[in-house]
């Protein structure tokens, strides 16, 4: 007999190991959550899909002048190679994303360039001047050291829609030496090799027992960053949409219901982004989508992220007075793998806990700021939640997104940057 309070936290503490998208541990992972499927009685499948991937094989930078020092550095993979050897360059300190910041220089050919945050808007200003290479600076923590995690970035594919820049990730503290130093020359060299590797989603489906040609897609992505052992972010949201699937196999709802852990979010939602590049002929009968990604904290608050309109936040929060759930309750596009379902109208709720005692994306995201009574409290809820959407005779919003909202996934998706 599983004990419901402790079942989500026990299967959060299986799943806490680093599950990097395309590696043999995300795999691991979902055999796992496979097993799980079917020691419940359900049947469960894996959908792959073929994710870009990168091997580095040298990644240096040093100043030369006056005097040879090595700088700590990893790499942005994908972001292409320098000559063999590496190269010498000028160096260019850019605070800001704005034009007017590169004081009206044309070309950057000869030139890395030192960025606070790179984003796609500072980006494309690096492809427009041909910057050599880019170093991006980790502001985690401002000083070096072990406790700081430091770890190989990659660009995400609208910006390699643009070209390619050689990339570079340094420590905040040695970047603040070379702009202190004014060191005007940089040696920089980088090889990598681009490949692919294979990621997967796992897929269940409870038919309903009424509506059958209605559905809901419920979500959580299942791997982990390269550090940490993902456990808030997201074996929380895989163990809770376990929870959540057990019950309605116990339970069954009048729609259908479509579970997807999803994989390799942390590169960019790329499960979710597979899903429903594959699936487009399912598209129209999905008229919801719940995502879980980060629940179980013991501290607070809870979240709730609403994508789609007015009427649907209005029917969240009569929902959480109904049971008491105290949540801060927000219209936006959550960045997790709920988005490329709202991108093609579908609305969606998106349920968390947030805290500050938890550190996503770093080694301290660790199984000590969660709790097992938590977990299953929010399971509870959004059993709840879900119960009253698959069940109802009449769906409570319509699909489609308004436009303040879309206006807002086409900023999200970078259809808005020209």
């Amino acid at each position: 007999m599983i004990n419901k309070e402790n079942y989500s936290f026990s299967l959060v503490e299986r799943l806490s190991f680093i599950r990097y998208g395309g590696t043999e541990d995300e795999l691991k992972a979902a055999n796992i959550l496979k097993e799980e499927i079917e020691k419940a009685g359900g049947q469960a499948e894996f959908e792959e899909f073929q994710i870009a991937a990168f091997d580095i094989q040298k990644c240096t930078a040093k100043i030369t002048t006056p005097s040879i020092q090595e700088l700590e550095v990893v790499p942005y993979g994908l972001s292409g190679e320098l000559p063999d050897g590496g190269i010498d360059l000028k160096l260019l300190y850019v605070e800001r994303n704005k034009e007017e910041d590169f004081m009206r220089i044309q070309d950057l050919s000869d030139t890395a360039v030192l960025v606070n945050m790179l984003d796609y808007d500072m980006y494309k200003l690096l492809n427009q001047k041909h910057a050599a290479a880019f170093l991006a600076i980790n502001f985690e923590k401002w000083h070096n050291g072990d406790e700081v995690d430091f770890v190989p970035r990659m660009l995400r594919p609208k910006m390699l829609e643009l070209g390619k820049i050689p990339g570079f990730v340094i420590r905040a503290k040695d970047a603040t030496e070379l702009v202190r130093n004014e060191v005007k020359q940089i040696h920089l060299e980088l090889k990598q090799t681009e490949t692919e590797h294979t990621s997967r989603n796992v897929l269940a489906t409870i038919e309903g027992t009424e509506i059958k040609d209605e559905s809901i897609v419920l979500t959580a992505h299942y791997d982990s960053v390269l550090v940490g052992t993902g456990s808030w972010d997201n074996a929380t949201g895989s163990a809770t949409l376990m929870t959540i699937y057990h019950h309605f196999l116990k339970n069954p709802p009048k729609r259908t219901m479509r579970f997807i852990w999803c994989g390799s979010e942390e590169q960019g939602l790329l499960g979710s982004k597979a899903y429903v590049a594959k699936h487009e002929d399912l598209l129209p009968s999905i008229k919801f989508c719940f995502n879980f990604d980060m629940c179980g904290t013991v501290l607070g608050p809870n979240q709730i992220f609403v994508t789609g309109s007015e009427s649907l936040k209005n029917y969240t929060e009569q929902l959480c007075k109904e049971v008491g759930h105290f949540a801060d309750i927000s219209v936006l596009v959550h960045s997790s793998d709920s988005a490329p379902f709202c991108d093609k109208g579908i609305p969606a709720i998106g349920i968390s806990r947030g805290t500050r005692t938890a550190d996503i994306h770093t080694r301290h995201d660790l199984l000590y700021p969660l709790s097992a009574k938590q977990l299953y409290k929010d399971s509870e809820f959004a059993i709840f939640f879900i119960s009253r959407v698959v069940n109802s005779t009449f769906l409570p919003v319509n699909c489609g997104m308004p436009d303040d909202v879309q206006k807002k996934l086409d900023s999200y998706f970078q259809r808005d940057k020209k």
